[in-house]
C-alpha cells in the first residue's frame, strides 16, 4: 500500500492545487483564433481552468504560448524509476589520487560527437579544461590523458583512435537527435567496439545528451548514460569508480 507521503500533486499557489504551466508553439498566426486554439489544445491535454497567459508571434504564421491550468493527476513517488548516483563524488585531488593509487598510470579517455552531430558544446563542457559552471573539464586532471576528437566523427574513426591509445573510456555526446539518430549512432558504436576490442581490454562506453534516457544503458550496449546537467566532476568521479574497480577485479 502506497503511503500518503509518497503521492503528490503539482503545486502552484497552494499545496496540492494541481496548477501547472505548459508552453508550446502552434502553426497559427497570432491573434484571438490562435489563443482559442491554444486553450482547446490545453483542455484536450487534460488541463482544467485553462488560462492563456502569454501569446507571441515567432515568425510568420507561428505563435508561441504559455498556458496555465489545473490537473487532477497524482504522482506515485514509489513508482518512479531513475538511475541514482552509486559512486562517491570526488574532488579533483581525490580523483588524481585514486587513479595513481588504483591504476599506477594515467587514465586514458577519448571523446567525440559522432555521426553528423556538429554541436561540441556537450563534449567540450566535459573534456575541455575550461569546463562548465565553474568546474574544470577532464583535461584539467593531471592523471587523465584526454583526446577530444571534436564533432562529426565517424564511429570507425572513434573506435580506431580508442584502440590506438588503448583507451580506458570512450565518451560520446549527442545533441542533434532528429529521428532518434542518437540511439542509432550509439548502438552502432557499441557493436563496433565489441567487434574491434577483446572483452578484456574493452573501454567503458559513456554517452550523454539531453535526449537520452538514463535507464536505457543496457539496451544501448553502453556502461553509463549521463543526462542533462551532468558535470565534469561527476563524469570524472564515475570514471575513477568504474575503471579502477574494473582494474582491481581483472587483477584479482
Amino acid at each position: 500500500m502506497v503511503s500518503v507521503a509518497e503521492v503528490v500533486r503539482p503545486y502552484g499557489d497552494t499545496t496540492g492545487d494541481g496548477m501547472v504551466q505548459v508552453s508550446f508553439t502552434l502553426p497559427v498566426p497570432a491573434g484571438k483564433r490562435a489563443e482559442g486554439a491554444a486553450a482547446q489544445l490545453a483542455q484536450k491535454m487534460g488541463l482544467e481552468a485553462v488560462m492563456v497567459v502569454h501569446a507571441a508571434p515567432v515568425g510568420e504564421g507561428f505563435t508561441f504560448f504559455v498556458v496555465y491550468g489545473r490537473v487532477r493527476h497524482l504522482v506515485d513517488l514509489s513508482a518512479v524509476r531513475v538511475v541514482e548516483r552509486d559512486f562517491p563524488l570526488l574532488a579533483a585531488r581525490e580523483v588524481n589520487a585514486a587513479v595513481r593509487g588504483g591504476l599506477g598510470r594515467r587514465l586514458s579517455v577519448v571523446g567525440a560527437c559522432i555521426g553528423t552531430d556538429a554541436h561540441t558544446v556537450g563534449i567540450d563542457a566535459i573534456l575541455n579544461v575550461k569546463g562548465i559552471a565553474g568546474e574544470k573539464g577532464l583535461e584539467y586532471y593531471r592523471e587523465f590523458a584526454v583526446v577530444n576528437m571534436g564533432a562529426q566523427v565517424s564511429v570507425a574513426e572513434l573506435v580506431e583512435e580508442a584502440v590506438r591509445v588503448d583507451a580506458d573510456a570512450v565518451l560520446v555526446s549527442q545533441v542533434v537527435t532528429q529521428r532518434d539518430a542518437h540511439l542509432h549512432n550509439v548502438r552502432e558504436l557499441s557493436a563496433a567496439v565489441r567487434e574491434a576490442v577483446p572483452a578484456s581490454r574493452r573501454p567503458l562506453l559513456v554517452v550523454g545528451g539531453p535526449r537520452f534516457d538514463e535507464l536505457m544503458a543496457r539496451e544501448l550496449g553502453v556502461d553509463r548514460i549521463f543526462g542533462r546537467g551532468a558535470t565534469p566532476r561527476e563524469v570524472a568521479s564515475y570514471l575513477v569508480h568504474a575503471v579502477v574497480a574494473r582494474g582491481r577485479v581483472a587483477a584479482s
